[in-house]
């Protein structure tokens, strides 16, 4: 891994540049297992949001997390490939929409545009009773389970006395807070790139959301992954892998084609 800043990081690779946006509370970090594979298809930059080891926009609304992207990956000059979990997911179509000249593609992994009404009060306290530090990624994987444990190895502060969060509960909340306050179909419908979007099974968007999505996205197509929570890539490796690496293809064909028609 090569750092360009503090925030992005070059993973190698060569061709079309695919930028992987983390979900809230994780880092660069929860894309190990997914960069040696995409690097057989582009040239991949992993990031780490603002307000996740480093200091919080003064507001904390999507608009000022996407406007800190954009400035991040200035540098990338090629329009890229942008593959979000969660929040990631959220802020790569905002992005796209904001920015439509620096996108490619897109993947969207279990998001979905309109959360109002929700609040996150009851979910941050739950985090803020969290036994932390957590010794090693034993007690993590005890704590969490297997696969929600290595997400949070991966994300958090590792220091002598173990792992503890990289950020505060109250951004982490404010942040969440947002998505209750304001629908983002706008940002949506202003997209035209190809996108896939992911939903796992235990899916935590509003039922249908995501389908309904596709739907009014001339150029998206939706699946479904059996058996998957929220951490899809995580979850079900294979089947991400397999689903995201034909949706690659497909752009790179596309691609070829009209490189070729020129």
């Amino acid at each position: 891994m090569h750092r360009l800043g503090p925030v992005l990081h070059d993973e190698g690779g060569a061709g079309a540049p695919i930028l992987l946006l983390h979900g809230l509370m994780g880092s660069a970090r929860t894309w190990q297992d997914q960069v040696p594979w995409l690097r057989e298809h582009g040239r991949v930059f992993t990031f780490d949001a603002a307000g996740h080891g480093r200091p919080a926009p003064a507001e904390l609304t999507t608009d000022a997390f996407v406007a800190d992207l954009a400035e991040a990956t200035a540098s990338i000059s090629e329009p890229m490939i942008v593959v979000g979990h969660s929040m990631g997911g959220l802020h790569g179509w905002v992005f796209a929409a904001t920015y439509p000249s620096r996108v490619r593609a897109l993947v969207v992994e279990d998001m979905a545009a309109d959360f109002t009404g929700r609040t996150a009060a009851h979910w941050a306290a739950m985090v803020e009773a969290w036994p932390q530090p957590f010794a090693d990624e034993a007690a993590l994987v005890a704590y969490f389970g297997p696969v929600a444990g290595r997400y949070f190895r991966n994300s958090f502060e590792h220091g002598p006395d173990g792992y503890r969060l990289h950020g505060e509960v109250a951004t982490f909340r404010d942040i969440s807070e947002e998505w209750g306050t304001r629908s983002f179909w706008p940002e949506w419908e202003r997209l035209t790139v190809p996108t896939l979007l992911l939903e796992g099974e235990y899916t935590i968007t509003p039922a249908g959301q995501m389908r309904r999505m596709a739907e009014l996205h001339p150029a998206a197509e939706h699946v479904l992954i059996p058996g998957a929570g929220h951490l899809v890539h995580d979850d079900r490796p294979a089947r991400y892998r397999a689903e995201v690496e034909h949706f690659l293809d497909r752009i790179q064909r596309a691609g070829s084609a009209a490189a070729a028609g020129q």
